[in-house]
C-alpha cells in the first residue's frame, strides 16, 4: 500500500490538520479547547451514513482515538466511557514528552485478520493429479465436491501444497501487520485482534504502514510543537534527508525553509549536516575498533535497527556504533549556535520519537514530528507553496550526508570517508540489509562469524528512511529525488563538511 493514497491516509491527514488547527487557535481557554475537540469527529466524519465501517458511530469512535494519539494521549478500550478530550489538559504544555507505547492498536478498529492460514481458493480446478493432496505430510487435504479442501485442525502450514499446485489455487493468508513486522512482535489477543509484544517491538512503524484497516497509529506532538512556537524560545526545524518531494511537487527543496517558517518555525536546517558528522565519527570508530577490538561494527543512525540488533544479539551490543546519530548531532549544533532554542526533528521515522525520549537525548531534541504530521500543519495553515520564497540551500550538507535517506547510503558515506582520511587502512568490506527481517538474517550471519571485519549497515524500513512509516510519497519517487539532490550538492563527501571542526565539541 506504500505510495497509494487511500482513505486511511486521508483520515490521518484530516486528524493531523484538525489537531494542528486546535493548537494554532488555542488562546489559553481550556474549556473552549475541550468543547472544540468534541466537534472534530463530526467534521472529519460528517452526515448520518457510514462510508468505511459498519456504522458512522464506529467511524467517529475510531477518529476520536486517532485524535487522542495525535495529541500524545493514550488510546482507550471500547469499554471505557469518557469524552475525547479527557486528559487533554495534560497535553497543553509544550514540554510533554512521548510516553510509551509509541505504536498503538485501536482494538475496535482491528478487522481480526486471519493469521498464517493456508486455504484453497475458488480457482481450484479439481485436477486429476491432486498434487496438493499427495505432498501433504499430515493428510490434511481431501476432495470435497470435486475440489481440494484443507482440514485446518491437521494443517501445519508447511506450504508444500502451495508449491505443488499448478494453478496457484492454494494460498497462505497472513495478517498484514504481522507479516510486515520483522521484529515478530505481533500476535493475536483473546478476541483474535492484533496485539503487540512491546518487549520485542522497536517502533519501526511498519505495522502501522501496512494495516489496511487503519487500526494502528502512533503518538504525535503536533499540539505541543505549536504551543512551543507561541512561547519565547525560538523553535528550529531539523529536517531529515528524506524530505525531498514529501510535501508535493510544488514544495521544492528551495522552498522547504520558507514552508517551515510559514507554519511557525524560526528557521530550518538539514539533518544531512549531522549525517556528515556522524559519517566522520563512524569512520574513525571503525578504523580504531575493527577487527582488533570488535569483530564487526554496525551503523548507529537507525534507532529501530540499533535497538533490534541489541535485543537480538545482546552479547554483541557493543558492536553497534556509539556514534551520535545525525538527529542528535544536528540538535546539538543548533543549540550551540542558538542558546536557549528548541529543536523539532522532522523526518520519516516513528522510532526517532522514542530515541528522542531517552533522558540522554531530551536536552538535544525537544520534539519529533513525521513528514505526514507536518503536512497536516501545512494544511491547517493553508500554506500556498506557489507564494513561498525560494532559498539556495538549507545550509549545505554533502551528497553523502543526503544519501543517508536511502538504503546503502550510510555505508557508502563511511567507506568514502575511510578511503580519504585513512588511506593506509585496508579495503572496507560492507554488508547491508533493509527491513528488520533482512536485518535479522544479516545479524545471524554476523553472529556465526561470516561478517568478521565488516561494516554492517542496518535500516529498519525496506528501502531505507525513504520508506519510513511517516513518509507521504512513493518510495521509488523519494529515492529518485534523493539521488538527484545528491548530484547537485556543492560538496559530495562528508569529509568536505564545513562543520567538521565542531564535531569534537558536539561529542562532549
Amino acid at each position: 500500500m506504500r505510495g497509494i493514497y487511500t482513505a486511511i491516509n486521508e483520515i490521518r491527514q484530516k486528524v493531523f490538520a484538525e489537531i494542528a488547527r486546535l493548537s494554532y487557535e488555542y488562546d489559553g481557554d481550556d474549556r473552549k479547547l475541550m468543547e472544540n475537540m468534541e466537534y472534530v469527529p463530526y467534521r472529519i466524519i460528517p452526515g448520518e451514513e457510514s462510508t468505511y465501517r459498519d456504522s458512522v458511530f464506529l467511524e467517529r469512535a475510531i477518529v476520536k482515538e486517532r485524535m487522542r494519539l495525535a495529541m500524545g494521549l493514550p488510546v482507550r478500550k471500547a469499554s471505557e466511557h469518557a469524552p475525547v478530550s479527557d486528559g487533554a489538559e495534560e497535553c497543553i504544555i509544550p514540554e510533554k514528552y512521548y510516553e510509551p507505547p509509541m505504536i498503538n492498536i485501536i482494538k475496535f478498529a482491528c478487522h481480526k485478520c486471519p493469521d498464517n492460514v493456508v486455504h484453497v481458493t475458488d480457482t481450484c480446478q479439481g485436477c486429476l493429479s491432486r498434487s496438493c493432496q499427495i505432498v501433504c505430510p499430515k493428510d490434511a487435504i481431501t476432495i470435497v465436491n470435486g475440489k481440494s479442501y484443507i482440514d485446518q485442525s491437521k494443517c501445519i502450514k508447511c506450504g508444500k501444497c502451495i508449491e505443488a499446485c499448478p494453478y496457484h489455487a492454494v494460498v497462505r493468508q497472513e495478517r498484514p501487520c504481522a507479516k510486515a513486522c520483522g521484529a515478530k512482535a505481533i500476535h493475536s489477543d483473546e478476541y483474535g485482534r492484533a496485539d503487540i509484544d512491546y518487549d520485542k517491538c522497536v517502533s519501526c512503524g511498519m505495522c502501522l504502514a501496512n494495516c489496511p484497516f487503519g487500526a494502528i497509529a502512533d503518538k504525535a506532538q503536533i499540539f505541543q510543537v505549536i504551543q512551543a512556537m507561541k512561547g519565547d524560545a525560538p523553535v528550529y526545524a531539523a529536517i531529515a534527508p528524506a524530505i525531498s518531494g514529501q510535501f508535493g511537487p510544488k514544495c521544492t527543496p528551495q522552498k522547504i525553509r520558507s514552508a517551515m517558517k510559514a507554519i511557525g518555525f524560526k528557521d530550518a536546517i538539514e539533518v544531512a549536516i549531522g549525517a556528515d558528522l556522524c559519517t566522520l565519527q563512524e569512520a574513525k570508530d571503525f578504523v580504531e575498533n575493527v577487527p582488533d577490538k570488535l569483530p564487526w561494527m554496525g551503523t548507529s543512525c537507525c534507532p529501530a535497527w540499533s535497538v533490534f540488533a541489541k535485543k537480538l544479539l545482546p552479547e554483541h551490543a557493543d558492536c553497534i556504533s556509539m556514534a551520535l546519530t545525525p538527529m542528535v548531532l544536528t540538535g546539538r549544533l543548533l543549540k550551540k549556535q542558538h542558546p536557549g532554542c528548541k529543536v523539532a526533528f522532522i523526518g520519516p521515522c516513528v522510532a526517532k520519537k522514542l530515541e528522542a525520549s531517552r533522558k540522554s537525548i531530551r536536552s538535544d531534541i525537544d520534539f519529533v514530528l513525521t513528514f505526514e504530521e507536518v503536512l497536516g500543519m501545512l494544511k491547517a495553515k493553508n500554506v500556498d507553496f506557489d507564494k513561498l520564497e525560494e532559498t539556495d540551500s538549507m545550509h549545505g550538507a554533502s551528497g553523502d550526508g543526503r544519501g543517508f535517506a536511502v538504503s546503502g547510503g550510510v555505508a557508502s558515506a563511511v567507506v568514502n570517508a575511510i578511503r580519504e582520511q585513512y588511506p593506509e587502512h585496508d579495503e572496507v568490506k560492507v554488508a547491508r540489509a533493509d527491513g528488520l527481517e533482512e536485518c535479522r538474517k544479516m545479524l545471524m550471519m554476523a553472529k556465526a562469524g561470516k561478517y568478521d571485519g565488516y561494516l554492517l549497515e542496518g535500516m529498519g524500513c525496506p528501502g531505507g528512511c525513504v520508506a519510513g512509516a511517516g513518509t507521504v510519497q512513493p518510495i521509488r519517487k523519494s529515492t529518485e529525488a534523493i539521488n538527484n539532490l545528491k548530484k547537485i550538492s556543492t560538496n559530495q563527501h562528508a569529509y568536505e563538511s564545513n562543520y567538521k571542526d565542531v564535531l569534537e565539541d558536539l561529542e562532549k
